[in-house]
């Protein structure tokens, strides 16, 4: 220390002459830096982000490019991707109780590794068969009258109905069940996991359309297929290998609750408890042909399954999620469709999607630290009263200067004079939207991909055209609303689906979430219902206020479970 003083005072360069136990502590530390990398490396937390970034990545392109696909095999129409959204939203609307009862009853390596196999093959297979529709579809237009061509279609659909179906196994598999148990069941590094795998999958959002998107305009679909395909195959590969990894490492996972015997017990004593004329229905079931004992039981397990999800303390937080989806207030092609009809480029469109990630990131970073300071519940009522504030944003847009919406819409019946005056006010408001020309297929029905308007020469074929709006404010306030409530939105939904992954036995962790993504694709299709009821953009205005109606219901259901679960709590202290 003295040789380090002298030196200083000196202006001098300082040597030190360490000993050699500082030496050789120094070298350890040094060692261990790499060597703790190298561990986390190989640990599980890491092996899952990289596996779930995969799966995400593949996802979102391919609901991007199926979208784009379908559109361009049927003439650049909208039809082929409304009927797939209805396919992929009915199938997990039926089968999601089926889905999670399947997760539940089997090993998680067994369901992890034929959901991913499933969803991949089916991916695969479905590119090949959209790049032989696209290298021969005249001479496939020829064949059986072009009855052959209905039945590529037929097929494209199914397949990638099958691999969302595979999709959503995984997902509820890997981010509802296998998280849970590779914590510890710790609270605060369960809620670290879910925010990082929100964060992966709100960046690949952004980036994994863009990505497919170029490829396809660069160089054509049938390369975008080829793309697709080939990602799969690789992704397949190194998500399995990852997944065994993390199955071998984490002697947990391994163990899981005998549901098949608690639930033949249930069974049982529900067959125990009938009439005289319980021997005799139990005869007739036996009696019936193999596939209506079948059938009989899927129902069975749906309706059980259901049950399961009403009877879990959370399910008003659960409902409240679910109500979430019936909004045209988000980043969809519904919003995007509006704006671009308000004169809103598409070049200034990608930036607000840009800047709505980064608003989505910090709701996933307000989550882990709201969770600290609050605790859970306290989180998600805070969240709520972030999203709603945001909201009423979106709500002072349908009002504001620029705003196209007719109030004579609400007014059937009129007298002459008023409805002359509100025509007037009508062909005035015109002014500010931007009508199509002929041909041009603007995406107002929607589909399952989330910006999919990037490829401008699919979807925006024609460029809107007329004089500027005279104000810009009512499109201002939507957006700034929509963006601004990314925060409570995206902290709101953590804060519910950790609920689900910390009050739900393990034994029925699977159904109930496959119950839960039901409820989600059924609020999601009345949204849909929706906007297909009122396509205009004169109508955007109504439905934000329904939007805004549906998502308050939300949220109030959840306040309902807080008082709930705090006065719960009360009398158990």
């Amino acid at each position: 220390m003295s040789q380090r003083a002298d030196a200083s005072q000196c202006g001098g360069v300082v040597v030190e002459f360490e000993s050699d136990d500082v030496r050789d502590a120094r070298a350890k530390k040094a060692r261990s830096i790499p060597g703790s990398a190298l561990i986390y490396l190989k640990g599980p937390k890491f092996l899952i982000y990289v596996s779930g970034a995969l799966s995400m990545w593949g996802d979102r392109m391919w609901h991007f490019a199926i979208s784009v696909f379908l559109i361009e095999l049927y003439g650049r129409n909208l039809l082929l991707t409304a009927v797939f959204g209805l396919v992929v939203a009915g199938s997990v609307l039926l089968l999601g109780a089926l889905i999670g009862d399947w997760v539940d009853r089997n090993p998680r390596n067994k369901v992890a590794h034929a959901s991913l196999f499933i969803q991949n093959i089916s991916v695969t297979v479905c590119s090949i068969v959209l790049m032989l529709v696209f290298l021969y579809k005249q001479r496939i237009e020829q064949i059986w009258d072009g009855w052959l061509t209905v039945v590529c279609y037929t097929v494209v659909i199914i397949l990638a109905d099958v691999a969302n179906l595979a999709s959503t196994a995984l997902t509820i598999a890997i981010q509802r069940d296998w998280i849970v148990v590779i914590t510890g069941y710790n609270r605060g590094h369960l809620a670290g996991m879910n925010a990082t795998m929100r964060r992966i999958d709100q960046v690949t959002n952004i980036l994994a359309p863009l990505a497919v998107g170029q490829v396809m305009t660069l160089a054509s679909n049938v390369v975008g297929c080829g793309f697709i395909l080939g990602w799969n195959l690789v992704s397949l590969i190194v998500e399995f290998f990852f997944l065994s990894r993390v199955y071998r490492i984490v002697p947990a996972l391994s163990i899981k609750p005998p549901v098949e015997e608690e639930d033949q017990e249930y069974l049982e004593g529900r067959r125990l408890q009938g009439n005289c004329n319980t021997s005799l229905n139990l005869k007739e079931i036996t009696n019936l042909p193999l596939c209506f004992r079948r059938f009989r039981w899927l129902v069975s397990t749906c309706k059980d399954g259901w049950r399961a999800y009403y009877r879990q303390p959370v399910f008003l937080a659960g409902m409240g999620l679910a109500f979430l989806y019936t909004t045209v207030l988000g980043f969809d092609c519904i919003t995007t469709g509006y704006a671009y009809t308000q004169g809103i480029s598409g070049s200034l469109l990608s930036l607000l999607m840009g800047v709505s990630a980064i608003t989505g990131l910090m709701g996933t970073v307000m989550f882990t630290r709201l969770r600290k300071t609050y605790g859970l519940v306290n989180t998600g009522i805070i969240s709520s009263c972030l999203h709603l504030g945001c909201l009423l944003l979106c709500v002072c847009s349908v009002f504001a200067p620029g705003s196209p919406m007719d109030l004579s819409l609400l007014m059937p019946d009129v007298t002459s004079n008023s409805s002359t005056e509100l025509g007037g006010m009508a062909s005035q408001r015109q002014k500010h939207t931007y009508p199509l020309r002929g041909g041009s297929n603007q995406p107002l029905l929607p589909d399952r991909s989330s910006i999919h308007w990037t490829n401008n020469t699919v979807l925006f074929d024609n460029v809107p055209s007329g004089t500027a709006p005279e104000s810009y404010i009512s499109i201002i306030l939507l957006f700034l609303g929509v963006i601004t409530a990314r925060i409570g939105l995206w902290s709101f939904d953590l804060t519910v689906t950790q609920l689900l992954q910390e009050n739900i036995c393990e034994s029925e962790r699977g159904v109930v979430n496959g119950v839960q993504s039901s409820m989600n694709y059924l609020m999601d299709l009345l949204h849909f219902i929706m906007v297909i009821s009122a396509p205009q953009p004169q109508h955007f205005g109504i439905l934000v206020i329904i939007s805004v109606l549906f998502i308050t219901t939300g949220h109030t259901m959840y306040f309902l479970y807080a008082h709930k679960a705090k006065r719960k709590r009360s009398l158990d202290t």
